[in-house]
Order: structure tokens, then C-alpha cells, then sequence
């Protein structure tokens, strides 16, 4: 059974987004391909068990246990050895990433403390998306109770749109909560 999100895209948007952007052949409509999950322990002391920390929190979160990140040099200054365990990351596609996509927009990103959207200034000139979460306590999987420590995550949104219109045209369509900016500079001017 394919995910409702999935479903919504493939029967909606993608001929909403062939219309709206004038895409002639079905492979120009920009997709998602994935979403990368990433968490780093720069700062922490005991950074072994920040990590252990960290991937017990994105596995509770995505459903799929992610990859250690190690540190490839070592930086004095932020006393960190080259082949120490700094992070972890996770790459959902298919039917986890729909599934957590679908979840993240109707379920977390309306969690957000003082919410009034997403900055939808964030992509990087290639139609991908990048957000940044200061804490897991958002997530509805994670128990408020059990947190050991708080831990950020960026979740980057990797699209086949090839400008950051495209891009952004896709989010959007997708149901991506992004601020709306004409209305906030209005506000701030009033």
C-alpha cells in the first residue's frame, strides 16, 4: 500500500506542478528523492554517549537506524581526533520518506514552539531544501520524559528540480508550511 503522501503527489501535484511551471516532458516535473537526517555532537563532553544518544533518537524518529559520522582529521581546538564517532546520519527514500515527510508537515513542524511557518529561504541553489530542528522534544515519537539530552537535526530535502523556483514550487505544492514573508514585512511595517 503506497503512503498517502506518495499518492497525493503523484495524482495532484505532479500535474498541478506540469501546468504551473509549463514542464513539456514528465521527467522535467521536479520530485523528491530524499531526506537526509543528520545530527552532530561538536560540543559534547562525553561525545561517545552523545551519540549513542543521537542515533537511539533518529532511529526513534525516522524508523530506520542511521550510520555513525566519524571525524576525518583532528582539530586541536575543538579537541576532536581524527576516527571519533562526531555524529549520525540517516537517508530516507521510498515509502519511509513519504511516510516522514507526511508526518514532519501535518503533525511536527506545527509542534514548533511560537510557530508561524517554515523560512522558505533555505534551499541551495539547486532546488534542495535544508531546515534546521534545535530539538527532538518536537518529534511526536520521542517521549519528553525520556530525553537524555537535547539534540538538533537538519533535515535536507533532496529534489530533482534543477533552480531553487522549481524547488520550491515542489515544497510548496507538497504542503511544506513556509512563512509567508510579503505578510510579515507588512506586519513589521504597521
Amino acid at each position: 500500500m503506497k503512503p498517502s503522501m506518495q499518492t497525493y503527489y503523484e495524482d495532484t501535484v505532479r500535474a498541478a506542478l506540469t501546468k504551473e511551471l509549463g514542464c513539456t516532458n514528465p521527467h522535467q516535473v521536479p520530485a523528491l528523492e530524499k531526506i537526509v537526517v543528520t545530527t552532530h555532537c561538536g560540543k559534547a563532553t562525553d561525545r561517545k554517549q552523545a551519540v549513542e544518544d543521537s542515533v537511539e533518537e533518529i532511529t526513534k524518529i525516522t524508523g530506520q537506524k542511521p550510520s555513525v559520522s566519524y571525524a576525518r582529521k583532528s582539530v586541536a581546538n575543538f579537541k576532536v581526533r581524527e576516527g571519533e564517532a562526531v555524529g549520525a546520519r540517516v537517508t530516507l527514500r521510498g515509502k519511509t520518506m513519504w511516510e516522514f515527510l507526511d508526518r514532519f508537515i501535518h503533525i511536527t513542524a506545527p509542534n514548533i514552539r511560537d510557530f508561524r511557518g517554515i523560512s522558505a529561504k533555505s534551499f541551495d541553489g539547486n532546488g534542495n531544501y535544508a531546515v534546521g530542528i534545535p530539538d527532538q522534544s518536537i518529534f511526536p515519537e520521542v517521549e519528553l520524559d525520556q530525553i537524555k539530552r537535547e539534540i538538533g537535526f537538519d533535515l535536507i530535502f533532496v529534489t530533482s528540480a534543477a533552480t531553487d523556483d522549481y524547488g520550491r514550487a515542489l515544497m510548496s505544492a507538497l504542503g511544506m508550511p513556509f512563512r509567508d514573508n510579503k505578510k510579515e514585512e507588512e506586519d513589521s511595517a504597521a
